[in-house]
């Protein structure tokens, strides 16, 4: 009996022991997704890489923007619509400036023009003098009644060789600045588009849905003319 115990006792040992470590595995692996879900304040972030419609102890960005309550999340929606808004509203102000600056090249190309006049207006006649300040604002975009009956200016070696207008160097600036402004706005709203929580897609939607109505107005006059 003394030998039959031993060897049971011996064979149960091992099995013993498997089953202990497979627990103790499964326990530690528990411990580390837990871990995983919290941050460092010890509250739990619900952060899902799939499509999902998480509200109260969602996370965004990082741990301390962490949804608290329902008002909490509702002011988050609010903020990301207004972000995408602005978002927009960066584009026009964009479009803008460059629109400020062709116009003074062109105001400027004017009165250039028009303090150097042809050789031929030195016989005094008013008509050719009006007749030559009409096609310089012709020339240069300025609004005329003949803009569209006269035929296009003759290409010339001049012409096609001519220097490109260039903004200066704190225009340029001023471009690079309105530039990475819309870069960073774009870059974080793609960020939180990355969480896939439908009500964030949604607000950023919408964002994107009122700032083209409110800021994308301008960009219809260049199918007009």
């Amino acid at each position: 009996m003394d030998m039959g115990s031993r060897t049971t006792m011996a064979v149960a040992t091992p099995a013993m022991d498997m089953a202990g470590d497979a627990a103790m595995a499964s326990s530690t692996a528990a411990a580390s997704m837990d871990m995983g879900g919290l941050d460092m304040s010890g509250d739990t972030c619900k952060i899902s890489m799939l499509w999902n419609w998480n509200t109260v102890d969602a996370c965004f960005i990082s741990s301390s923007w962490q949804i608290t309550s329902t008002s909490v999340f509702a002011g988050s929606c609010i903020g990301v619509i207004c972000l995408v808004i602005s978002l927009a509203f960066l584009r026009r102000c964009h479009r803008s400036y460059d629109a400020y600056i062709a116009r003074s090249m062109r105001q400027e190309a004017v009165r250039s023009l028009e303090q150097c006049p042809p050789k031929n207006s030195s016989n005094g006649n008013s008509s050719s003098n009006s007749s030559t300040s009409k096609e310089i604002k012709e020339e240069h975009g300025l609004p005329s009644a003949r803009a569209k009956a006269l035929p296009p200016p003759p290409v010339t070696f001049r012409r096609i060789f001519a220097p490109v207008p260039r903004p200066t160097l704190a225009q340029q600036l001023v471009r690079a600045l309105l530039h990475m402004a819309e870069f960073a706005v774009a870059y974080f709203v793609m960020l939180l588009a990355m969480y896939f929580n439908g009500y964030i897609i949604i607000s950023i939607l919408v964002g994107a849905f009122l700032g083209y109505f409110v800021f994308e107005w301008d960009t219809f006059q260049s199918y007009v003319g």
